[in-house]
């Protein structure tokens, strides 16, 4: 295994992919303002701490809506992820269709850094590789 836990907690879990040079963010669970707040700004600091430009998010196990922290995401923690580094974000959606609404809320708050949604993490994988 390429990949080297950084943080773990009961709704994420957050790995450096040191073959492909990326974090990989696995979100488990019901998410709210307070875990999704929590999770990026872990996510921010695993990125200044580790240096890499890109970033796999995996929300493939979230079951709820968190739209009340789209905005936030958009317009606060994606420009301060952008300083410090980050390029492209791959960011694959839950199945939950609440999920998904507040992921796409979230995209029309922020327009860097290059970020791409995915319905299958091999797809956002093959997408991540190539940039």
């Amino acid at each position: 295994m390429s990949q080297r836990l950084l943080h773990q907690l009961p709704h994420i879990s957050i790995y450096y992919d040191y073959l492909n040079d990326w974090l990989y963010v696995d979100w488990t669970g019901d998410q709210d303002l307070e875990s999704v707040q929590g999770g990026c700004l872990l996510m921010l600091e695993c990125l200044r701490q580790e240096r890499c430009r890109k970033v796999l998010n995996d929300n493939t196990r979230v079951t709820s809506m968190w739209s009340d922290a789209a905005e936030w995401g958009g317009r606060v923690w994606f420009p301060a992820m952008t300083e410090a580094g980050l390029e492209y974000f791959a960011w694959v959606y839950s199945p939950n269709i609440y999920s998904r609404l507040s992921t796409d809320l979230t995209l029309q708050h922020t327009t860097r850094p290059l970020i791409f949604t995915f319905d299958d993490l091999a797809t956002a994988q093959a997408w991540l590789r190539q940039m």
